[in-house]
This record gives structure tokens, sequence and C-alpha cells, in this order.
């Protein structure tokens, strides 16, 4: 049975059990349906926050995330919410805000998001383009991450 223990990244599961999840199906087909019904899981996006300036570029899709930054004694926290306009895309999103959202600015800028995507096996397994869309999030991620902690 699937794990679905929420967190505080948008009420999505942790990553942990994300990736127990996926380890979990063994069909391709499952695993597409389990990444959409995670992108269903992400909370929607107000028309303010689809604004130009959330707008990930270098995605295909149309991919939107917008980052708060909450001060703390150990340093910025980023806290994300985003969506896309593509379901398989959205459960991407939804992937990697399990993984970053309501963390450190310096956990952020030292995790490596790709070689989890690539764990998963979603590289193998999904366009070129959205390969390469995924990696633009997590440019964008890391860059407001650094941003954050410049501003400290």
């Amino acid at each position: 049975m699937l794990k679905m223990a929420q967190t505080a990244a948008a009420g999505l599961p942790d990553i942990e059990d994300i990736m127990e999840n996926f380890s979990l199906l063994d069909d391709w087909d499952d695993r597409y349906r389990y990444v959409i019904e995670l992108g269903r899981g992400l909370i929607p996006l107000s028309d303010a926050e689809r604004s130009d300036t959330n707008k990930v570029q270098g995605c295909t899709s149309q991919v939107w995330l917008a980052t708060a930054v909450q001060r703390s004694p150990d340093g910025p926290v980023l806290d994300f919410v985003g969506d896309s306009d593509a379901h398989i895309v959205r459960g991407l999103v939804a992937i990697l805000l399990a993984m970053v959202s309501g963390r450190s600015a310096s956990e952020i800028l030292s995790a490596d998001p790709v070689a989890l995507f690539e764990k998963l096996g979603l590289r193998e397994h999904l366009t070129p383009q959205r390969s390469n869309g995924f990696r633009s999030m997590v440019s964008r991620i890391k860059t407001d991450a650094q941003a954050a902690l410049a501003g400290a």
C-alpha cells in the first residue's frame, strides 16, 4: 500500500514516502498515474501567483513557482508553491516541492534533485523536453535559495 503521510510542502507526501512508493510500483503506467496523482495534491495557485515573474523559463509546458522566504536564526527557510498546465509536469513539480519546500536555503543548495529524478528512473521514461524542464525548475529553486542567503 502506498504511503501518503503529509508534509508541510503543500500537503504532499514527504520525499522518502514518494521514493518508497515508486519502488513499490513496478509498472511505468502505474508510476505515471502516481506522478499525476501527486500533481493533483498541489495547492492551486492564485491568479497573482501565475505571473510572468513566477513563470519558469526553459520549460516546454507552462510552469510557475512562487517562493516565500522566512527568516530563522539558522538562516532563511524557503517555502514553494507551484503549478503547471501539464498533468505529468505538475506531478514533477510536486516531487520537487516535496524535496525542497520548507527547507533552509543551505539545505536546498546542497540537495541534488536531479540525482533523485534519475534515481526514480524519471529521466529514462520522460521526454528530453520534460527532463530539461525539470532541470530548469531546479535551477530556479537554487537561484531563489542563493538570493535568500545573499539577503540574509
